[in-house]
């Protein structure tokens, strides 16, 4: 017989698509197994024994004559004959073996039934079609593909150690909170209407139960490598996800293909009950080979009639019965919306509230899924969630980022803080939070993270910087930073960067804000009150303001220092300044303005005032500046300010002055009457000539012309004594006076780029001078006495 393995070859599909596999795929694939059997058999016994026996019929006349002569033998038979035996003979056709066989192969073509000829390959066949058809949109290229990548995924989601460990933390509960759980879930179940909810909610997802058990610690364990798996999981269900959602052929072609196979059978009831009757015993055959056999009429039996008569009617039942499961299906497919699938219940079940509900393709495989296994979906789901993809995350994190290697990155910043800075990470570790001895924190370009209650951990937390990231505060982690926190700087590119939680900062005392600020609440971000920062002292805000905000005005009674940064947006009314009268320093840095503001006038207890690159061009009010008489640094650098009035000799306590990269010309002499002058920067200016007052300064100790057009230096430059620094690079000298030797105190010269040919040996006398500290052409180093040169290079 055929081995009926040998035909499903055809039809079997790969041993993980029986997931998605429902309990009538598996009936209607046992029944066609049955189906192919019988048309093997039949096929069979068809190829391997006779299929129709004939004998020649004799015609009515004949049939008398020979009666007769029969009688008449028998009725002058002796008395005795009974009892002599006697040979019994048939009737003599005259025919051989070979026209027998002709006279059967004849009758079997021309007077044998169609449907009694080839029943077995009518079963064989349409069989094969069932099962084809049932598995055909696990073989066509545009189902396959996504059914493979799926279940490849469904596979691996299931068995990931993540899933067990999402589910027993969100079981974790002890079992009085579990029952409270389960009767507020069934109380809700009878309360809510039928309607509710456009999304169904499966019966399989019902009958999953509710008590999950608590995977022993091993199975909570999860180490690097599986946590790299489970990661590149996530992506790649989020990436199917949306690939999947986008169509509905996997649905179109099962409904198609459970549709087809509803008609399929109708038609086989059909035709095999009107022709099951055509199946005979008896068959008579009227054959025009009179001329070769002597004979026209035969009488035939039909040696498989009553087999397959029974067969045909074991068929029928068969078929019908995968008729009504055909039609099982189809029921199901229409009637339920399989085009939406919702996580209603998972999301009650495990608390994992994100869960998403899916549509098209992807929700018909997991209600199919469903139909299987419903524990394969809700495993699977783990995976859709967006809060256990970041708790995932979060684990992986700490186990990169452990306690030592984040040790290894501690630095001193500038305010003499230990900090630590974290860049473009996924998230926070929670390692962070074990570095006791942390006292600044700087985070750059980390979005969606949460600080924990563990950040109490690090009492010694005083800075905290956030470039561009997106932060939420847990509660606890809000009430220690409240008390705590001394110092924030923010740098933000929307609202979403903008942390509201730091107006309830009652500690700060310093707020550094670099982003768009600006009244236009549609296009910017609005700064809100900052009254609650009762201790707020420094506050530099850099970005775009047309005006000072109220805000600033809230803390203008505590407020020391004010910087302003506007990248080059006019600041146009300043009139909140004269509330803040409290500032000791002031910054109005590129604010495009065009004069001194009148406002500055009203600080009375302003100490530093800084108007670097603006467009002023004349600073006639600086006569004003004689009520500021606690004025120490004054810097007006990168404008266009074209002389120094002689006002500015009221500045009597100024003791720093910066007027670089103006265009400077003429320097007074009142200049030099600021006695106290300590700083004073002239470089990248128009000036040719010193006055010889500057040897007025006896405190100076810093004197910058660089990059001017001095010719000569004035000796009394050299009576300067405190002089420290002194930069005259990039002029027209060509001498520099023997005197320099009166700068005991020098410790940094700059000579660079004038027209000298020698220098003083006196430098020798200059003992803090070092050759680090000498900026000068080679050359003219080497014109210095060979013991000078080895004086300052000794360090």
């Amino acid at each position: 017989m055929i081995p009926v393995m040998e035909f499903r070859q055809f039809t079997e599909q790969q041993p993980a698509f029986r997931v998605l596999k429902p309990w009538w795929d598996v009936f209607t694939d046992y029944l066609s197994v049955i189906m192919l059997m019988i048309g093997v058999f039949g096929c069979t016994l068809q190829v391997m024994q006779d299929k129709i026996i004939c004998l020649p019929q004799r015609t009515s006349a004949l049939s008398e004559n020979r009666s007769d002569v029969d009688l008449k033998s028998l009725l002058h038979l002796p008395p005795n004959t009974s009892s002599v035996p006697r040979e019994m003979k048939g009737l003599k056709t005259n025919l051989d073996i070979q026209q027998y066989s002709f006279i059967n192969q004849m009758c079997y073509e021309k007077a044998l039934h169609w449907y009694a000829k080839y029943f077995p390959y009518l079963v064989l066949i349409h069989t094969v079609v069932f099962m084809v058809c049932s598995n055909f949109w696990f073989k066509f290229p545009g189902s396959s593909s996504k059914i493979e990548h799926f279940i490849s995924m469904l596979v691996k989601c299931f068995d990931s150690p993540w899933t067990t460990r999402a589910l027993s933390e969100v079981s974790g509960e002890n079992p009085e909170e579990k029952d409270q759980k389960e009767s507020g879930i069934s109380r809700s179940n009878i309360e809510a209407s039928p309607g509710e909810g456009n999304l169904v909610k499966t019966q399989s997802l019902r009958s999953i139960p509710e008590k999950i058990v608590v995977d022993t610690p091993s199975a909570s364990a999860l180490d690097k490598k599986e946590g790299e798996q489970a990661k590149a999981l996530f992506e790649k269900v989020k990436k199917f996800r949306l690939h999947v959602e986008e169509g509905d052929i996997l649905y179109l072609m099962y409904v198609r293909q459970t549709v087809f196979k509803v008609f399929k059978s109708l038609l086989i009831i059909a035709y095999n009950s009107f022709l099951v009757n055509r199946v005979r015993n008896r068959v008579g055959c009227e054959a025009e080979i009179q001329d070769m056999t002597g004979y026209k009429t035969f009488e035939c039996n039909h040696t498989m009639a009553h087999l397959f008569s029974k067969l045909s009617y074991c068929y029928l039942c068969l078929v019908a019965v995968y008729g009504l499961t055909s039609l099982y299906t189809s029921y199901w497919l229409f009637y339920r919306s399989l085009k939406e699938y919702s996580f209603e219940y998972v999301r009650q079940e495990t608390g994992i509230s994100d869960i998403p509900d899916v549509k098209n393709d992807f929700a018909f495989m997991l209600h199919m899924i469903d139909q299987y296994d419903p524990l394969y979906s809700k495993r699977f789901a783990v995976f859709l969630s967006e809060v256990s993809e970041n708790k995932l995350k979060q684990l992986n994190l700490n186990h990169e980022w452990t306690a030592e290697k984040l040790r290894q990155r501690l630095q001193t910043n500038t305010n003499n803080r230990l900090e630590l800075q974290l860049f473009m990470l996924p998230g926070l570790p929670d390692t962070v939070f074990e570095l006791t001895e942390l006292q600044s924190l700087k985070l750059e370009i980390i979005n969606n993270v949460t600080i924990p209650a563990s950040v109490s951990q690090l009492e010694g937390l005083q800075e905290l910087s956030l470039y561009r990231c997106s932060l939420k505060l847990h509660t606890s982690a809000t009430a220690f930073l409240k008390e705590n926190l001394k110092v924030l700087r923010v740098k933000f590119d929307d609202n979403r960067e903008l942390p509201n939680w730091m107006y309830c900062l009652r500690t700060l005392e310093e707020l550094y804000l670099v982003g768009s600020l600006c009244p236009d609440a549609s296009k910017n971000i609005v700064l809100e009150s900052l009254r609650e920062m009762k201790c707020l002292k420094t506050l530099c805000l850099k970005g775009n303001l047309t005006k000072i905000p109220q805000s600033i005005v809230d803390v203008s009674s505590h407020l020391q220092r004010l910087y302003l940064h506007n990248d080059g947006t006019k600041l146009v009314m300043l009139n909140n300044l004269k509330k803040m009268t409290n500032l000791i320093d002031l910054e109005l840095v590129r604010c495009d303005l065009e004069r001194i503001p009148h406002a500055i006038f009203s600080l009375t207890n302003l100490q530093e005032l800084d108007l670097k690159e603006n467009n002023i061009r004349s600073i006639e009010e600086i006569v004003s500046f004689q009520h500021l008489r606690k004025l120490t640094c004054l810097k007006l650098w990168y404008n266009g300010i074209m002389y120094i009035p002689e006002h500015i000799k009221k500045l009597g306590s100024l003791e720093r002055l910066y007027f670089s990269h103006n265009k400077v010309e003429i320097l007074p002499s009142h200049l030099f009457l600021c006695n106290k002058l300590r700083y004073l920067d002239l470089s990248n200016n128009d000036i040719r000539f010193i006055p010889p007052e500057i040897g007025v300064l006896q405190s100076l100790q810093y004197f910058s012309v660089t990059c001017n057009k001095i010719e000569n230096l004035p000796d009394e430059l050299f009576f300067c004594k405190k002089l420290k620094t002194l930069k005259l690079g990039k002029n027209s000298l060509s001498i520099l006076s023997p005197k320099i030797s009166n700068l005991a105190l020098l410790t940094y010269l700059e000579l660079k780029g004038n027209h000298f040919e020698l220098l003083p040996q006196e430098l020798g006398c200059c003992h803090a001078l070092k050759r680090s500290g000498l900026i000068v052409e080679e050359a003219m180093f080497e014109t210095l006495p060979s013991d000078v040169r080895d004086q300052m290079k000794a360090e």
